[in-house]
């Protein structure tokens, strides 16, 4: 049984810094595409960040340059570092990762066609 658990969410300042974790289990993360998403009461989920099964990352224009991406592939989990927070940065994160392998199939700037989803991790921004 697959399943991606996140954590590392809570309550931060802004311009301060948050990391949040995802693990796999029954499911080898570094293998398949996944991605970072959020979304906030009362808008639509967006894509934070995705990295390919071939290392590459992408981020989205909102927080390139804040946010970072890494994996442990002995650990099984990715990580997205949150620095320079924000108060639009609060929401509800959710990590997602795709059966398939390379090509990545999903749509990571709406969270569209992936397989698996986290329970997801709550972030606060507070000004």
């Amino acid at each position: 049984q697959v399943q991606l658990l996140e954590s590392g969410g809570g309550s931060g300042q802004s311009g301060g810094s948050l990391r949040l974790s995802c693990a796999a289990s029954g499911f080898t993360l570094n293998r398949h595409c996944m991605g970072w998403f959020r979304q906030a009461p009362g808008k639509a989920r967006e894509g934070v960040g995705n990295i390919n099964a071939d290392g590459r990352i992408t981020y989205a224009d909102s927080v390139e340059g804040r946010f970072t991406i890494s994996q442990d592939a002995a650990k099984n989990t990715v990580y997205l570092q949150m620095n320079s927070l924000q108060s639009e940065d609060t929401a509800m994160y959710y990590c997602a990762a795709e059966v398939a392998y390379l090509p990545c199939l999903g749509d990571y700037a709406a969270g569209r066609g992936l397989d698996y989803w986290g329970q997801g991790t709550q972030v606060t921004v507070s000004t």
